[in-house]
């Protein structure tokens, strides 16, 4: 037996010689006397035989966090679609958190987790580009992933459709360009930091963090389906472990847990990666204990995932004046009860994302200090397919309940419905819309035949969606959404992660996995276990079961592609792990339309700053007390220039500062800090003048000891040029 088994052990070793090899060039160069025969297919054939004797799969994995905060401000929000949530500050910086995973093949896939909104299409094309530019073809469309987390308080302006820019004013360079670069920089940090690692994947129930925003479009699903699930969300968080082969130590992680950052609500105007962002800035800092925030060698994750109809203002909605519950179909509320609104589950909205992101936090934290117990080791080959799809052409066949029969079904132009406008319980919408409409209203339509008419072939394939904005029938001046979309599969051992341009609802992402899973098992490969990486590469709105399209609530109203988008994403996500199992060759697919030459921004950029006379930038206006106790809350007021000069990337425009023994100042906190923040505020257009007001609240395990707030910006001279400047506070003590 140990005769055989040293055996077995030489031929692997011999294997991981020949996989390792990295220059395929070259390979292909030596192997060039066997007509036919390539280094990426013989690696293959390896890679099939390396399993076959029982490899373990041994990995290499590198993490990478860089920041790619927007303009903090004067550019409105994404994702509540009020043009009056501008930004006017910072609560918590956005990061971009990378994760390369190479297999003994030399195979790499590329996974990003990003807080923002969602993602751009062209964002990811010029990531890539970068990244080509230093790596050649090693990182591609097909191999990298790059997911929002879906939050709702950072800067919009970089979708390059129409309507998802149009609340921003247009199309915002500032914050194209900061997601790019810090994307970029996060996968280069990564692929820097590659060692040899072991992969796990744990799972465990959080409770009392989420709830269904559209229970009465759930309960429209199919009463059989419905009974396999205890509850009307996915209470499971997924959790994939990055852990040092020699050393046993984690030192990433990526958290999949279905719950739309929303618990910053849409008064909110301070920068903020919300209630999954702060879950990740727990996580790191416990693993990372000495290092400020957005730093440390440890990088955890809080992605996205079939969030569609998931809410994290668990005490549900309310009516505004009255208190009392709103109407579930439609959720409103009788006149004169105010709007209907969903919060919770603390006084505030600060609060109540706190006490979200704990939850989140110490569900995550559990499973990776219990890895031993409660994972599950991943071992197999990496393996990726993607595919663009133009869904409005798109056709499968659909067993229809009703009828008992299989029927052909097809993708419409998109449109979005009258619920739409409606808004939903986290962020209600304008005017005097309802949720579950499912009739039109000959006003609004005048008004939405004037911007664009739809056909009577539109409304029969939409239906019973009464369409509002018919967006796939306009074109002026460039395309308000899109119609090819990315599909994706990136595949680690028997881990699968569904990349979907948009958010699942509950349901349609549990379907999702089924198929996935049953598609690879169905094609003679390993039963996967899926998650869904939900808002990646580029966003196209909501998918809901057929079922649910047809209440029309939000979610369904806002489901592009008509009533069975869901349908053919299904039969579409069938084919790819179908493809990955048999080592198939998909098509590309055609390309989403190249429009950067036709986007208009009606944002102006920073004409000048000044100072008023006597003063100089970074003077302080108002100066801490002298001295403060924890819990008390510090603050600081300083004559500032534009925070749009610079965006601080990896940076700070304040630090919070203690005086040590030998009277050097350390830094213990930066505007990353979930117990910092800063507003700003423009005194007077005409003059340039501009105020900054940093505060602090002092946590419960601060030391004693003296401290000084100091504050870094940049202005922009009237007569051209942006120069620094910084100030400094009179130091005070806490005891």
């Amino acid at each position: 037996m140990r005769v055989r088994e040293r055996a077995r052990a030489r031929k692997r070793r011999s294997i991981k010689k020949v996989i390792k090899r990295p220059d395929s060039n070259a390979m292909d160069q030596r192997l060039g006397q066997f007509p036919g025969v390539k280094w990426s297919k013989l690696r293959m054939a390896l890679a099939v035989l390396a399993l076959a004797i029982g490899t373990t799969g041994a990995y290499r994995v590198g993490v990478g966090r860089a920041d790619c905060t927007g303009p903090s401000v004067e550019i409105t929000f994404m994702g509540y679609a009020q043009v009056t949530q501008r930004g006017t500050g910072i609560h918590l910086r956005q990061y971009a958190r990378s994760y390369v995973i190479e297999d003994e093949n030399g195979t790499r896939v590329v996974f990003v987790s990003v807080d923002a909104g969602m993602m751009g299409h062209a964002v990811k094309r010029d990531v890539l580009a970068v990244l080509q530019k230093k790596y050649g073809e090693l990182y591609t469309h097909a191999n990298v992933v790059i997911s929002g987390t879906h939050t709702h308080s950072t800067p919009g302006g970089f979708l390059m459709y129409l309507l998802y820019d149009l609340t921003s004013l247009g199309f915002v360079p500032e914050t194209f360009n900061a997601l790019v670069h810090g994307i970029a920089q996060s996968v280069i940090r990564a692929h820097n930091n590659l060692v040899e690692a072991r992969l796990y994947v744990a799972e465990t129930e959080v409770l009392e963090a989420n709830i269904n925003r559209s229970p009465s479009a759930y309960e429209n699903n199919p009463e059989e389906e419905r009974a396999q699930y205890r509850h009307n969300v996915d209470k499971t968080l997924v959790q994939l472990q990055f852990v040092h082969a020699r050393t046993g130590a984690p030192f990433g992680a990526i958290n999949w847990f279905a719950v739309h950052p929303t618990s910053m609500n849409n008064t909110n105007r301070l920068v903020s990666s919300d209630n999954v962002g702060l879950a990740a800035i727990l996580l790191e800092q416990e693993r990372n204990p000495d290092a400020l925030v957005g730093k440390g060698d440890f990088v955890g994750a809080f992605a996205s995932s079939n969030l569609g109809d998931v809410s994290p203002n668990i005490n549900g909605p309310k009516c505004e004046k009255t208190g009392l519950p709103c109407d579930v179909l439609t959720s409103s509320c009788p006149s004169g009860a105010g709007a209907c609104f969903a919060s919770g589950p603390g006084r505030d909205m600060f609060e109540s994302t706190e006490i979200i992101a704990d939850r989140l936090y110490r569900a995550a934290a559990g499973l990776l200090s219990t890895r031993t117990t409660k994972a599950r080791e991943v071992t197999g080959p990496v393996a990726f397919v993607h595919q663009y799809v133009d869904m409005t052409t798109a056709e499968t066949v659909h067993f229809d309940r009703a009828t008992q029969k299989p029927v052909r079904v097809r993708g419409c132009l998109p449109a979005m419905g009258y619920s739409f406008a409606a808004g939903t319980t986290d962020g209600p919408g304008a005017f005097d819309f309802q949720q579950g409409t499912i009739t039109d209203n000959v006003l609004w339509n005048a008004v939405r035949d004037f911007i664009a008419e739809p056909t009577q072939d539109d409304k029969d394939c939409q239906a019973p969606k009464p369409i509002l904005l018919a967006t796939g029938r306009a074109r002026f001046p460039y395309d308000w959404q899109p119609k090819v979309v990315p599909t994706q599969l990136l595949v680690v051992g028997d881990f699968a992660m569904a990349a979907v341009p948009g958010e699942f609802t509950t349901m349609a992402g549990r379907r999702l996995r089924s198929a996935v899973a049953r598609a690879s098992v169905a094609a003679g490969g390993r039963d996967l276990q899926v998650v869904v990486a939900g808002l990646s590469n580029m966003y196209s709105s909501y998918i809901t079961t057929p079922e649910e399209y047809e209440i029309q609530r939000y979610e369904g109203a806002s489901t592009l592609y008509g009533p069975h988008t869901l349908t053919l994403y299904l039969e579409q996500y069938k084919r790819l792990a179908g493809a990955l199992v048999r080592n198939e060759t998909v098509p590309a697919g055609p390309t989403p339309p190249y429009e950067d030459d036709k986007q208009i921004s009606l944002t102006t950029g920073v004409i000048f700053d000044s100072h008023p006379l006597g003063k100089e930038f970074g003077d302080v206006k108002v100066h801490p007390e002298a001295a403060y106790e924890r819990g008390a809350t510090v603050s600081a007021v300083f004559i500032a220039g534009n925070p749009r000069n610079n965006l601080m990337h990896d940076k700070s425009f304040f630090t919070v500062e203690q005086q040590q023994p030998d009277g050097n100042w350390s830094v213990v906190a930066t505007d990353a800090n979930w117990e910092t923040r800063f507003r700003w505020e423009r005194t007077s257009t005409i003059l340039g003048f501009s105020d900054i007001e940093f505060s602090w609240t002092i946590g419960p395990n601060t030391l004693d000891g003296l401290y000084r707030i100091r504050h870094f910006g940049y202005y922009r001279y009237i007569l051209g040029g942006v120069y620094p400047y910084v100030g400094a506070t009179n130091a005070f003590s806490v005891k």
